[in-house]
């Protein structure tokens, strides 16, 4: 199985202009949402889902293709903009974003998505059930790779450090962690809430082959990912830095915008930087 799009970085680009102009139109109409949480991962949905995830809108149960979890499961409608330009879901879909009983609830639900690997939302959990996936890939002989997109604050979470024990110990070479590096959490700095740093040095103590990558350049995403060694018996950790609220100057770098929609005002500049 091969990604069905193996789009080239400069189109991946334009995708990612796409589904942050269908963030926007999506939050302001839901009244609610993670907008700063969802623009900062748009570049890595769109990199992963237009060119590197071996997986095909018509082989979505296939037990080869690769697996996506979503753990900052908050930034669920970056994905499902994702999904919606990839057209891998109707469009229509994202009117009914948080109403009661939608198709798309407000964090990832595999029981009401099939695109969803995993149900997520209480932070910390996607990169152990990533390695429970890796780890069965390995037991049964499949040659599917396990991606895992995590927030940066959500490495506070001690299960995080567990999984990663685990991946080592399994050598689990089908394993690529991607952290969303905005350095901003719900409130404050990660660094001033609990500081992460020397995060690359921790990742290599626990096993982990690591690598930086910017996180809103496709070429630079690409590269770094598709030229990961896949057999030499360590998990990855790809440090995505990142700009929480990228692409919007107002909404760029600020705590304040982890829940904030954007008024009518608002909207109308948003949408003009983003052309």
């Amino acid at each position: 199985m091969s990604n069905q799009f193996k789009l080239q970085p400069a189109q991946i680009v334009e995708k990612a202009k796409e589904i942050r102009k269908k963030i926007i139109h999506t939050n302001v109409r839901a009244g609610q949402g993670h907008t700063g949480s969802d623009l900062s991962e748009v570049d890595i949905l769109a990199s992963l889902f237009f060119r590197i995830l071996n997986i095909q809108k018509d082989r979505i149960d296939d037990p080869d293709r690769d697996r996506f979890i979503l753990s900052k499961g908050h930034g669920v409608c970056g994905l499902y903009c994702t999904l919606v330009e990839a057209g891998y879901l109707p469009e229509e879909l994202l009117d009914t974003y948080l109403q009661f009983d939608s198709d798309m609830p407000g964090h990832p639900v595999r029981q009401k998505c099939l695109f969803v690997e995993l149900n997520t939302g209480a932070l910390g959990h996607g990169l152990s059930v990533g390695v429970g996936l890796a780890l069965s890939a390995k037991k049964t002989n499949r040659r599917f790779r396990v991606f895992v997109l995590t927030g940066d604050g959500e490495l506070q979470e001690g299960s995080n450090w567990e999984a990663a024990m685990s991946g080592a110990h399994f050598k689990l070479d089908n394993l690529v962690l991607i952290v969303d590096r905005n350095t901003l959490q719900l409130a404050d700095r990660t660094e001033t809430i609990m500081g992460l740093e020397p995060l690359a040095d921790k990742f290599r103590a626990f096993g982990f082959e690591v690598y930086r990558a910017n996180g809103h350049d496709p070429g630079d995403l690409i590269e770094t990912i598709e030229s990961l060694d896949m057999h030499n018996a360590m998990p990855k950790a790809v440090i995505a830095k990142t700009i929480k609220g990228k692409g919007v100057s107002f909404i760029e770098d600020r705590a304040a915008w982890h829940h904030r929609i954007p008024n009518e005002a608002e909207v109308l500049t948003a949408l003009e930087e983003l052309e």
